[in-house]
């Protein structure tokens, strides 16, 4: 399994355009300094009412499709 941490500051009124499907997927830069895409929708279960903030770690598997993520 790899494992991608990064961290993310979304507002509550940037995410609205995920939730409403503005934006499918994001987009962020991993700690490693590699580029990142995955699901908008995955972000949902850490949505607050300030927005997103936080540091998280994504982990894929051998076929590089998304296993969990979580907040660190």
């Amino acid at each position: 399994m790899k494992r991608m941490r990064f961290s993310l500051d979304i507002s509550a009124d940037k995410y609205l355009a995920y939730y409403q499907g503005a934006a499918k997927f994001v987009k962020v830069m991993t700690e490693e300094g590699l580029s990142l895409r995955f699901p908008a929708s995955e972000l949902q279960k850490f949505v607050t009412h300030n927005g997103i903030k936080g540091r998280f770690e994504i982990v894929f598997n051998a076929q590089h499709k998304l296993v969990s993520m979580n907040r660190i």
